[in-house]
């Protein structure tokens, strides 16, 4: 065989091994892997207020299931006046109150409401959820007791800014500090709005002040998808919630990614993947709050500094 017919044959067999080498790393992720692991590696707070600090996290519950629930549980949001967390299922759509340790305590049938997929604690007794294709807000009162609600008894706000599709907006968070809310657009393309002076502008369906801050702030965003957003009011972070990557990332005021967790199986305590990772949320002591699909509570938490101490011992124990 001449060397020119070897070429021949050997040129088209790399490319093809190149491309299959590609698409296996594309499908587990692991250029996004390397990715965070290079953007972090360099970032060290000074004081542990500086950051989330996701890397330090494991899970103390874990795919815990919530009564009640068969499929589709989606955003979590924490009230910190009532100490408990709110989340919402998109079909049938309901709004749940949830306890710390993942108990259901409330549940109201969500009537008039359509593919529901986000909420978000505003303060004053508020809440807001997002209808991903109808591309609406909705504000209301934190109900009192469980039962139906009605969405014509509240205020809706519409923002299309996109043809109506199953890959709309998924992620709400608020940030009380700068009075704004904050929406990631799922996917296809990947975007996050911002919408200011929310609270002064909430009655008035017209003057919603709605920008893109993509690039801004979610310059650091190298997910597939954006299932759901967290703002810390520690330390005005963002933390954005990838399902189909298995990956919850920290973003600064810059964009910059600070921190990321592995939500798979060996990481953060964690001994199964995260299936469907779809809401998360911060409380006022620190602890992290995951749900997935179909209907599966996770929480997280720092290691206590009783808990580092003997470890550390241990450590040093084993060295001797």
């Amino acid at each position: 065989m001449t060397r020119s017919r070897k070429l021949l044959i050997a040129v088209p067999c790399l490319a093809l091994i190149v491309i299959i080498a590609a698409a296996f790393v594309r499908h587990l992720h692991w250029d996004q892997r390397v990715f965070y692991w290079f953007s972090t590696i360099s970032f060290a707070p000074s004081t542990p207020s500086e950051a989330v600090g996701l890397g330090d996290f494991g899970a103390t519950i874990e795919a815990k299931r919530i009564d009640g629930v068969d499929d589709n549980l989606s955003g979590i949001t924490f009230d910190p006046e009532r100490q408990q967390l709110w989340a919402v299922v998109n079909a049938p759509s309901l709004l749940l109150g949830i306890s710390l340790e993942g108990e259901l305590l409330s549940r109201h049938t969500l009537e008039g409401f359509h593919d529901v997929e986000g909420v978000t604690y505003l303060g004053n007794d508020r809440l807001a959820l997002v209808e991903e294709r109808r591309q609406t807000i909705i504000v209301m009162p934190v109900p009192a007791l469980s039962g139906a609600l009605k969405r014509d008894d509240f205020i809706d706000l519409r923002f299309d800014l996109h043809p109506e599709e199953n890959n709309e907006y998924e992620g709400l968070t608020y940030d009380a500090i700068a009075d704004r809310l904050l929406i990631a657009k799922e996917r296809d393309p990947l975007l996050l709005y911002q919408i200011g002076d929310f609270a002064g502008k909430e009655q008035d369906r017209f003057a919603l002040d709605v920008k893109d801050v993509t690039h801004t702030q979610g310059g650091g965003i190298f997910l597939d998808d954006v299932a759901g957003l967290a703002f810390d009011p520690h330390t005005s972070h963002l933390l954005a919630l990838s399902h189909e990557s298995r990956l919850l990332v920290e973003l600064d005021g810059q964009g910059d990614v600070i921190s990321y967790l592995l939500l798979e199986a060996g990481h953060a305590n964690l001994t199964a993947d995260v299936p469907q990772g779809e809401g998360v949320t911060l409380d006022d002591q620190g602890r992290l709050y995951l749900v997935s699909e179909p209907n599966l509570f996770y929480r997280f938490e720092r290691p206590r500094a009783d808990d580092k101490n003997s470890t550390n011992g241990a450590a040093a124990g084993s060295a001797r």
